[in-house]
């Protein structure tokens, strides 16, 4: 097996991690809470950031303002996922998102989120 092969079959046996994180504005203390079925893919959040092309508007305005510096993204829960019988990951998740909104109310003048 050549390199390439190798890499794309150990690539193949990490396992992803769902999750809620947040990205939290050390300044104003504004925050967005998100689900995501991969929580690898928050560096892509700040990549997305970084170029200017992040979906929320106001985050994406308020990082351009303070820079990456004010931010910090943190992993607030992993989902714990059922080792047997029926999981619905995806109803699952979205009921950790919701949760954590309750508890962090990330709207308005405390947060991104609408």
């Amino acid at each position: 097996m050549n390199r390439r092969e190798e890499l794309k079959a150990a690539y193949k046996e990490i396992k992803t991690e769902a999750g809620v994180y947040e990205i939290r504005n050390t300044i104003t203390n504004k925050r967005l809470v998100v689900s995501t079925s991969n929580l690898r893919t928050i560096e892509g959040k700040k990549f997305q950031l970084n170029m200017g092309g992040h979906m929320n508007k106001a985050l994406q305005a308020e990082w351009n303002t303070y820079g990456e510096a004010a931010f910090e993204i943190e992993t607030l829960e992993i989902l714990k996922k059922k080792e047997h019988g029926y999981f619905d990951e995806k109803e699952e998740l979205k009921k950790l998102e919701e949760k954590w909104l309750n508890e962090l109310q990330p709207y308005g003048e405390a947060g991104y989120n609408k």
